[in-house]
């Protein structure tokens, strides 16, 4: 079974072209989806890259992380599932509860 993978601190000029051609040099790249501001059309410097190999994905997040690609110090961490997030706060349901108005 394949692996994604967050990719961070990407130059701002870095295409879905080149980070398939880099970490493909590992193994098989399933996908990469580089993400796009909406209003600029510019990238927002983070991607998630998938590989059909998990073997291979290790292998490109032990040697590319904290490497330089195109100008900067790439990150490359296991990418976790959408509603992972731990940063999120809960939403506090009491936040008039306790005010005298």
């Amino acid at each position: 079974m394949g692996k994604r993978m967050y990719v961070g601190n990407i130059n701002y000029s870095t295409t879905e072209e080149k980070l398939k051609e880099v970490f493909g040099a590992y193994g098989e790249v399933t996908a990469v989806n580089l993400i796009i501001d909406k209003i600029s059309g510019r990238s927002k410097g983070f991607a998630f890259v998938e590989m059909a190999n998990e073997e291979a994905a290790n292998a490109a997040q032990a040697a590319l992380n904290g490497q330089d690609l195109e100008g900067r110090k790439i990150k490359v961490n296991e990418g976790r599932e959408v509603g992972q997030n731990s940063r999120r706060r809960p939403i506090n349901n009491n936040f008039n509860k306790n005010k005298n108005l």
